[in-house]
């Protein structure tokens, strides 16, 4: 998410941080986790902003857009003490797989200079979760012996197990999904249409990334299947297939609509939260081998169905 976007509902997480930065005893090391499309990136970016100089009404990090020139610079990804680390693309111009080592032991390097406006060096890995193990170990390095004045906030949307080593070495900052409230002043604020609010279930982010044509097919599709359970007819799987197959956008959100149902159903039927918990495993590891959508399509209607079938 935009620095530029206002961020709602994060206020515990944010004052909690703000304790420690105005107590001297700031730790090096911040882990902000929780659900993907809730803010996490752009906390993290508004944190960074300040350690870096911005501020908001009452000394504190900025809330929304802002003529603050420090804001603007970060905004921009120009400010020679603030380094963001992310997938980028490969020779061919396609997004990589994971970040790849040599960003990290970039960022090692970055920390090792002295600030170039005397300040702090803050650095931001978005996400943890497309780290390899090459990389986790590389930034575990860091951690282990951090420098003076630097300050790295590492992303977490907990899809991928994270190393024990790297979290001890944390102070962690935990968010939640958002209320309705404020899921639509978000989405209000960055001018989404219903549709995203739709398909946001407390996470403004997830919304705007899922509303598009597949995304929206994909949700309908979803939703029509569950609603046949145990029973579909071929119709009904071939679309589905076809739908959550389509794209990588698609896949996502199918398997939110999935997961979504299954969660309400967990409230009054305990063996809904199995079958939950099933068709998540069968997501981490169709992510795992890296599986295309129709073929992650394919492995999550099927677990969907056998859990219908035996319930």
């Amino acid at each position: 998410m935009n620095i530029a976007w206002p961020l709602y509902g994060h206020e515990a997480a944010q004052a909690s941080f703000l304790a420690s930065a105005t107590s001297a005893k700031l730790h090096h090391g911040w882990l902000i986790e929780g659900p993907s499309g809730i803010g996490k990136a752009t906390l993290a970016n508004r944190l960074a902003a300040y350690m870096l100089g911005a501020r908001g009404p009452d000394n504190a990090p900025l809330h929304a857009a802002t003529t603050d020139p420090v804001a603007r610079i970060c905004l921009a990804g120009g400010h020679p003490d603030l380094r963001t680390v992310h997938r980028e693309l490969n020779d061919k111009g396609k997004l990589r797989q994971d970040i790849a080592v040599d960003q990290i032991r970039d960022l090692s390097q970055f920390f090792s200079l002295k600030p170039a406006q005397g300040g702090w060096r803050v650095g931001i890995i978005d996400s943890l979760d497309e780290l390899n193990r090459n990389g986790a170990n590389a930034l575990l390095k860091t951690l282990e012996e951090p420098p003076a004045n630097s300050i790295l906030f590492l992303v977490n949307h907990g899809t991928t197990p994270i190393l024990p080593t790297i979290r001890s070495r944390c102070r962690v900052l935990r968010l939640t999904t958002l209320s309705e409230d404020d899921t639509k002043r978000t989405l209000d604020s960055a001018g989404a249409s219903a549709d995203a609010l739709a398909l946001s279930k407390g996470r403004p982010g997830l919304g705007l990334r899922l509303s598009t044509p597949s995304g929206l097919a994909a949700a309908h599709a979803a939703k029509v299947l569950v609603r046949s359970l145990p029973r579909p007819n071929d119709g009904l799987v071939t679309d589905a297939l076809q739908s959550a197959g389509a794209d990588e956008t698609a896949m996502e959100a199918f398997q939110e609509e999935i997961l979504a149902w299954l969660a309400s159903k967990a409230e009054q039927e305990p063996a809904a939260a199995t079958a939950w918990l099933n068709i998540s495993r069968l997501a981490g590891e169709a992510r795992a081998l890296k599986m295309d959508p129709a073929q992650t399509a394919s492995k999550l209607i099927a677990g969907l169905y056998s859990a219908a079938r035996s319930h």
